[in-house]
């Protein structure tokens, strides 16, 4: 009888320690789920896939064919696949050009500006990527990285020459070796039954409405509402062409023209920490300083919505000024999200390929809008009627 008892009483301690341990292991065997951001996109407009730039420095022209490719679905003239290597190809001899007849203090780098693009078109027109692809050399993906290394070689080299006329040999030269890695560009070609040339195809079967793109900008070092050239070194023209508006009439613009259905150019600083599109896919300024951040904190992504600094006018012209405002990448805006919060976010679509974060999409917050962009292309008509009026466009 002692021993039934003895072994009772074991067999209800064991029973209690079980009933109290069980919550503990399945804590341990659930997991707990970290807070992240969570995005619902309120607004999109019409526009192509995602696209890879892939290792070119051309997201210039990836994001401002891209903004073409939108228009001319905004005008319903149908969804086309332009060539972008087209507009790089026609680009680089005027870039080598200015450069060697600056003596070398000009840029001649692969990035460039919006507008470069629609000087492109507008002087040579534009093809389909099946018509010419720019891949000459049996990669699938664009690598500039060789060829870019030979122009260069071959502009140095002419600069350097010793006691001797300069010759027109060099741009031919140098042409050729653009032939070599792109391929030469068509005369004409074969679109849908008609004989085309890039010219007639830019004009005839798109005819997009190139004079009403233009470029906005938002620096105080320059009168608002006037026009103005934009010190950044991808502009490489010194285009005077940028419109000033202060930064809050610079992100309305942008809001309404997606309102309206238009979508937006994107230039600006890439290089930020909180600026990531494989690991989070959204562009952040974190209120707290990156100055008084500790070193574990500054190896961290923020993970759930956190607190943004208010941009100002001023703040945009000190990291311009300073260098912590660089321009690095052009992208194309396609729409307006929110997080979880309630914290407004523009979409914008990459050309890094779909093998990232959300598909190759990115989210930035309002305030790495305010403090980061440089520069804008819009299309004119999207602007309020009184600011086109203050800005003195015609109407």
């Amino acid at each position: 009888m002692k021993k039934r008892n003895t072994l009772l009483m074991f067999a209800l301690v064991a029973l209690t320690v079980s009933l109290l341990t069980a919550p503990v292991a399945a804590a341990k065997d659930k997991k707990v789920e970290k807070p992240v951001y969570k995005f619902k996109t309120v607004l999109e407009v019409k526009r192509t896939p995602v696209k890879d730039q892939y290792h070119t420095g051309t997201c210039w022209c990836f994001a401002t064919v891209a903004f073409l490719e939108a228009e001319l679905l905004r005008l319903d003239r149908g969804e086309f696949d332009l060539s972008e290597m087209f507009v790089v190809r026609h680009t680089y001899p005027k870039k080598a050009l200015n450069y060697v007849q600056m003596h070398g203090n000009a840029v001649h780098q692969q990035g460039g500006q919006a507008h470069d693009v629609i000087e492109q078109v507008r002087e040579f027109g534009i093809v389909p990527e099946e018509v010419y692809s720019g891949m000459n050399i049996g990669e699938k993906r664009h690598n500039h990285g060789e060829m870019a290394a030979m122009l260069q070689g071959v502009t140095e080299a002419v600069l350097k020459r010793k006691g001797t006329r300069l010759t027109p040999r060099w741009l031919q030269a140098y042409e050729a070796i653009l032939d070599s890695y792109l391929g030469k560009v068509p005369a004409e070609f074969n679109w849908q039954g008609r004989t085309c040339t890039p010219k007639t195809f830019a004009s005839d079967v798109l005819g997009l409405p190139l004079d009403d793109y233009i470029e906005l900008t938002s620096y105080d070092q320059h009168p608002f509402y006037r026009q103005c050239r934009l010190e950044i070194p991808d502009n490489w023209t010194y285009d005077r062409n940028y419109y000033n508006l202060p930064i809050d009439e610079l992100e309305s613009a942008v809001e309404r023209a997606l309102t309206d259905g238009y979508s937006v150019v994107w230039d600006g600083d890439v290089s930020e920490k909180d600026f990531s599109t494989r690991e989070t896919g959204y562009a952040l300024v974190p209120e707290k300083d990156w100055e008084d951040k500790t070193t574990a904190e500054r190896e961290k992504k923020p993970t759930a919505p956190i607190e943004e600094k208010e941009i100002t006018q001023a703040m945009r012209s000190k990291t311009l000024g300073d260098f912590s405002t660089t321009d690095d990448h052009l992208m194309h805006i396609v729409g307006l999200a929110q997080d979880q919060t309630g914290a407004r976010f523009f979409l914008i679509k990459n050309s890094g390929g779909t093998d990232r974060k959300y598909d190759g999409y990115v989210y930035m917050s309002r305030p790495y809008f305010r403090l980061k962009t440089t520069a804008l292309m819009v299309n004119k008509n999207s602007l309020k009627p009184e600011l086109r009026t203050k800005l003195g466009m015609k109407p």
